[in-house]
């Protein structure tokens, strides 16, 4: 049985396992026409809002840790809100910039018209965050989400670790990266951060880690979750936001 989630208003929410986001997500991307760009653009967004939440205002400085695929790509479009109000950030890719996905590539090219700090794993990427994230008033974790498929290794693994132990607040996107999202176990280094930010739906690994937890809508429709056969969330989840807090409900 799936751990169970609600709104601070008491509205039920469905969790998912990493399995069944993958279909929803692939539903909403090859049968719907959801675009992929359009959903980090979304997850970033909100992201960026989520940062305030848990700094209590607008930060100063930011430091994002992103990945190379969807994750990472959220991260970086957050990145670029967070610049475009006024927040000093430094990105942190985890592998070469040449090395990310399309749309995760697409938005660190959108970054060229901030004055955000962009390092990737070419450079001293380790020695960078380090003193970044000490800096910053909130670190994002952007490294990984739902597709974790075993122990964090490599650089993505180091800037898991430099969050985890420097942080003043860390935000994960999704998943805290290291975490599993369907158990939510953590077979090596993994973020223990203040808040997550689950998209979509929340996964069922997150009643068994840290901090606490926020929903955020990436505009997926109602039908794409019962396409995928997985139970939909009600329309009343959200309201008039696009950012709700969530708690876990025992069963």
């Amino acid at each position: 049985m799936h751990p169970s989630f609600a709104t601070t208003r008491g509205v039920p929410v469905p969790a998912v396992t990493a399995d069944e986001m993958r279909e929803v997500d692939r539903v909403a991307v090859e049968d719907v026409g959801l675009s992929l760009p359009s959903m980090l653009e979304n997850a970033g967004r909100n992201l960026a809002k989520a940062s305030r939440a848990v700094v209590g205002d607008r930060p100063q400085r930011a430091f994002v840790a992103a990945g190379g695929g969807a994750n990472g790509g959220g991260g970086l479009a957050a990145a670029r809100h967070l610049e475009n109000h006024g927040t000093d950030v430094t990105v942190a890719l985890d592998r070469a910039h040449s090395e990310l996905e399309a749309a995760p590539a697409a938005q660190a090219d959108a970054l060229d018209g901030t004055d955000a700090t962009l390092v990737d794993a070419t450079d001293d990427v380790v020695d960078a965050a380090v003193d970044a994230v000490l800096d910053a008033d909130v670190a994002i974790d952007a490294l990984v989400g739902y597709g974790l498929a075993d122990a964090l290794e490599g650089p993505a693994g180091d800037l898991a670790q430099v969050v985890d132990q420097g942080a003043k607040r860390a935000l994960s996107l999704d998943v805290p990266s290291g975490f599993d999202a369907t158990t939510g176990e953590a077979p090596g280094r993994a973020v223990h951060p203040n808040a997550t930010l689950a998209l979509a739906l929340p996964k069922t690994g997150l009643d068994s880690v840290p901090g606490d937890l926020l929903l955020g809508d990436v505009g997926i429709p109602v039908g794409v979750y019962e396409r995928a056969g997985v139970p939909a969330p009600d329309p009343s989840v959200f309201g008039s936001q696009y950012v709700v807090a969530l708690t876990a409900v025992e069963d």
